[in-house]
């Protein structure tokens, strides 16, 4: 479980394609700081589980179900990632309840400057995704915990403050780019549970 506050961006050092999967080598300091072999970090907000862990660097492996399913796949030597530790029992819950169970990707349609380094982001979301989505409710986007601002017709709309767009991959991304969406939990369970009662 995670909560969506990014602790670091990390870089890609290299994805190594396999005939089915594929490995992800991320270079980053502070989300190694207390891990080993088997410890999970979630990269863009997919949970993955580091096989190899030193000071500088870790290595995922990547199931074909996680390429498809993320923009994991999509990354090349330079990318930068979004990066996360699993919550402990003990840590404040800033964001909201993340998964690292990515549901889908959308496409980023805008990032516009606002400024004061504010910005606003569209994204749009996949049609059998949209009914989790609702005005003032969570989502997570590569990863990080956003409330949705406004919710059009298969669009989220999200206000970006300063810290966000600077401590996040955000300032990389651009139009076009395929961006990792987790909805809330909470709504899908709600959906099961009602679709069981009626």
């Amino acid at each position: 479980m995670f909560t969506g506050i990014i602790e670091e961006v990390g870089e890609v050092r290299r994805l190594l394609r396999h005939d089915a999967g594929a490995r992800l080598e991320i270079d980053c300091r502070t989300v190694l700081s207390d891990a080993t072999p088997g410890v999970s970090i979630a990269v863009n907000g997919v949970c993955l589980t580091a096989v190899e862990a030193d000071a500088s660097h870790f290595s995922a492996d990547l199931a074909p179900e996680t390429l498809k399913r993320s923009n994991l796949g999509a990354l090349q030597t330079g990318s930068l990632v979004n990066l996360e530790r699993p919550l402990s029992l003990s840590t404040r819950l800033s964001g909201h309840m993340v998964q690292g169970h990515v549901d889908g990707t959308g496409e980023l349609q805008l990032l516009e400057q606002l400024g004061d380094g504010n910005w606003w982001l569209r994204v749009g979301v996949p049609f059998d995704l949209n009914r989790y989505v609702i005005e003032k409710g969570s989502i997570t986007l590569d990863g990080i915990s956003l409330t949705i601002a406004g919710v059009g017709e298969g669009v989220v709309s999200i206000a970006i403050i300063p810290h966000t767009y600077a401590a996040t991959n955000l300032r990389t991304r651009k139009r076009g780019d395929r961006i990792n969406i987790e909805v809330d939990l909470i709504a899908k369970y709600v959906e099961k549970l009602l679709r069981h009662e009626a």
